[in-house]
C-alpha cells in the first residue's frame, strides 16, 4: 500500500474516518485492477489533494471510470468487515471500482474548510451527471461536514433517477443519522412512489413513526382506489404504528391481496403483540388463516429480502 493516510493532519473522528476510507480504497483498487491503473489512482489522488481549485478534482472523477474500469467491487467478508469497523453501517459490497474510485477523490479534496466542503461538493454535484452522482452519493457515509451535505442528500432522495435515490436510500446509514423525521418519512414513501425497494433500507424499522404510517395508509388507499397493486413493504413500516385506520387497511391487505401481500402482512405481524389487531382480524374470521401463515413464514424462512 502507497499510504494514502495522513489526511491535512486532522486528529477528530471524520478524519479518522477519511483516512481509513482512502487508505481501503487504496488496497481494494490495487488488488482489481493493474498497475498502471493503480499508478494512476494514487497520482490522482495527490493532485486532488494539493489543488487549490476543483479543476484536478472534476479532471480525476470524469476520467475515473477510463482508468480503472466500471467492475463490480468484489469484496471478501473480510473487507466489508473492515468498512463497517471504520464507519458503522458503511457498506459498500455492490459499488463499482469507479464509484469507490471517485468517492475517494471526493474524500481527498477536502482541506480542511467544513463550510468550502459542503459549497465544493453541492456545487461539484449539482453539474454532475448521473454515475457521477451516483457515486458522489454512495460516499456520504465516509466524507467530512456530513451535517451540511444534508440538503443535497434531500435533493438526491427526491430524484424521479431511481438509482440516483438508490445511491442515498439503500444499504447507506447517511439518512438514518442525519435525515428529520419529515425527511425520513418523504424518503420511504418516495421509495414507494418509484418502485423501489425497503429492506435496503437502513434502520428503517428503528425510525418507523405513526405519522409514516398513516401517510402509507393513505398512499395504499389511493391505490387501491385507483386498481393498482400496494407493495408488500407498506405494512412493515404500518403495522407497529396501525391506528384504526391503519388497521382496517392490513385486514384488507390480507383479506383481498395475493398470495405475496398475504405474507408480507403476515411477516409484518409475525412478532407484533397488539389487541386492536388481534380483534380486528378475529372479527372477520381471518385470525387462523395469518397464524396458518405466520407458521409457514417459519418453515420455509421466509424474510423480507425474499418476500420483496
Amino acid at each position: 500500500m502507497t499510504g494514502l493516510s495522513g489526511h491535512n493532519g486532522r486528529g477528530d473522528v471524520a478524519a479518522t474516518v477519511c483516512d481509513g476510507f482512502l487508505a481501503l480504497a487504496d488496497e481494494w483498487i490495487a488488488r482489481a485492477v493493474s498497475d498502471n491503473a493503480t499508478s494512476w489512482f494514487r497520482r490522482a489522488i495527490e493532485s486532488v489533494r494539493g489543488a487549490s481549485d476543483g479543476n484536478a478534482l472534476a479532471a480525476a472523477i470524469g476520467i475515473a471510470p477510463r482508468r480503472v474500469g466500471k467492475a463490480d467491487l468484489s469484496l471478501t467478508p473480510n473487507d466489508r468487515a473492515q468498512a463497517r469497523a471504520l464507519r458503522r453501517g458503511l457498506d459498500p459490497s455492490d459499488w463499482t471500482i469507479d464509484q469507490l474510485a471517485r468517492s475517494a477523490l471526493m474524500v481527498a479534496s477536502y482541506a480542511g474548510d467544513d463550510a468550502a466542503f459542503a459549497l465544493h461538493f453541492d456545487a461539484f454535484c449539482s453539474t454532475a451527471e448521473i454515475n457521477e452522482l451516483i457515486a458522489l452519493c454512495r460516499g456520504l457515509p465516509v466524507y467530512p461536514a456530513a451535517e451540511r451535505l444534508e440538503p443535497r442528500a434531500r435533493e438526491a432522495v427526491r430524484s424521479g433517477m431511481k438509482p440516483v435515490f438508490e445511491a442515498v436510500a439503500h444499504r447507506n446509514p447517511y439518512p438514518v443519522e442525519f435525515f428529520s423525521e419529515d425527511a425520513w418519512n418523504q424518503m420511504v414513501v418516495k421509495a414507494f412512489f418509484i418502485g423501489s425497494r425497503l429492506w435496503p433500507i437502513q434502520q428503517h424499522d428503528e425510525r418507523g413513526n405513526p405519522r409514516l404510517a398513516r401517510m402509507l395508509v393513505d398512499l395504499a388507499q389511493e391505490r387501491w382506489d385507483a386498481g393498482r397493486p400496494v407493495s408488500g413493504e407498506v405494512w412493515r413500516c404500518v403495522a407497529p404504528h396501525a391506528d384504526a385506520e391503519g388497521t382496517g387497511a392490513l385486514v384488507r391487505a390480507f383479506e383481498t391481496g395475493g398470495e405475496r401481500e398475504r405474507l408480507s402482512v403476515a411477516l409484518a405481524l409475525q412478532h407484533l403483540a397488539s389487541q386492536r389487531v388481534d380483534a380486528a382480524f378475529s372479527q372477520q374470521g381471518l385470525r387462523g388463516q395469518l397464524t396458518d401463515l405466520q407458521s409457514h413464514l417459519v418453515t420455509e424462512k421466509i424474510d423480507w429480502t425474499s418476500l420483496a
